[in-house]
């Protein structure tokens, strides 16, 4: 009788100790970016590492559960621009609301500027990503605001490759910093470019060495449980 009178006590526990990892592991992640180290995230929870193993057997399961919600918002953006009238506005809002998330935060812009296995939040989210560009370039195509030998992969090659200087770029020079070459990226997708002047300061050349040194080895060395 004993044993059925305490497990209600060892499921809220165990809830309670899933609920503080989840919240540790967005924090570090943020900070971090994914290769955080997992005994960190175990420290910060106040568990060990046994209890986080015990939840989430790898590392993709743990970012799975940490992102799944996160990363909603990222496709009801692309439902939005998918709805606009006029696609090269739905272009454009929906980059700008991806890379607002990209300057904030290190753990989602790690799971959207790279590829990590195993992450079934993420490969959704790819897969509609990847619809939504597509689907607003053809009509952009179609209707001539775009120019016609644009690919999907061109696309987002280049959104991936400017997403990942994203974070050292906001440190650099300020969190608004990259609607600036965003901008002359995506007018350079027009079939006839008409950004009359581009938003934010250029950067400076301190300002250009210090984003250049972000991007170089900056993630904390993983430990043996990492």
């Amino acid at each position: 009788m004993a044993d059925d009178a305490a497990a209600p006590v060892r499921r809220r526990d165990a809830r309670r100790n899933r609920e503080l990892l989840v919240e540790a592991a967005h924090e570090v992640f943020t900070e971090q970016g994914l290769e955080a180290p997992l005994d960190v995230i175990a420290r910060r929870a106040g568990v060990g590492n046994a209890t986080l193993y015990r939840h989430f057997p790898s590392r993709a399961a743990l970012v799975d559960a940490v992102f799944r919600d996160p990363l909603t918002g990222t496709m009801a953006a692309g439902e939005q621009a998918r709805a606009a009238a006029d696609p090269w506005e739905g272009l454009v809002g929906y980059t700008e609301a991806v890379f607002a998330v990209l300057a904030t935060d290190r753990g989602t812009n790690d799971l959207m500027t790279t590829h990590l296995e195993g992450v079934e939040s993420l490969q959704a989210v790819h897969a509609h990503n990847r619809a939504t560009v597509e689907l607003l370039l053809r009509r952009g195509r179609d209707e001539g605001s775009i120019r016609a030998d644009v690919t999907t992969e061109d696309v987002l090659f280049a959104l991936a490759a400017l997403g990942r200087a994203v974070p050292s770029l906001a440190t650099a020079a300020g969190p608004e910093a990259w609607r600036r070459p965003l901008a002359l990226l995506l007018d350079g997708l027009r079939a006839s470019p008409a950004v009359a002047s581009l938003p934010s300061p250029a950067l400076t050349a301190d300002e250009l060495g210090d984003v250049l040194q972000g991007l170089g080895p900056h993630r904390p060395p993983r430990s043996s449980t990492g």
